[in-house]
């Protein structure tokens, strides 16, 4: 039973997968986001630290139907990765294929790769 007045504080992001490879001109993350879109992924990139931050939304089955378990975590998540090597100046592109999210950020041509 809750008190009045009381909120309830929001759930935690929960924290996808991520692979992180090397490439020969950077970097590539990928991480596991079945059902995010890239357009509802925000990365943001200070020094050696990724973020990869959004949301995954349900979206409805059926018309009138309602919940018997849920496992999938439909909220704000939240990824940060500390990289080996300064990022700031990389340039990045996203790409959602397959429940996958992949970041990649070029590094040709800066000076720090």
């Amino acid at each position: 039973m809750s008190s009045p007045g009381r909120s309830w504080p929001s759930p935690a992001p929960w924290q996808p997968s991520a692979d992180v490879y090397r490439t020969r001109d950077g970097w590539v993350l990928k991480f596991d986001l079945a059902g995010v879109r890239a357009d509802e992924v925000t990365v943001s990139i200070r020094g050696r630290r990724v973020c990869v931050s959004g949301v995954r939304r349900d979206t409805v089955v059926e018309e009138g139907c309602s919940y018997y378990a849920m496992e999938i975590s439909y909220n704000r998540f939240e990824r940060y990765l500390d990289m080996p090597a300064d990022l700031e100046n990389a340039r990045v592109t996203i790409e959602a294929q397959d429940g996958l999210l992949t970041v990649r950020m070029s590094t040709e041509g800066n000076e720090y790769v």
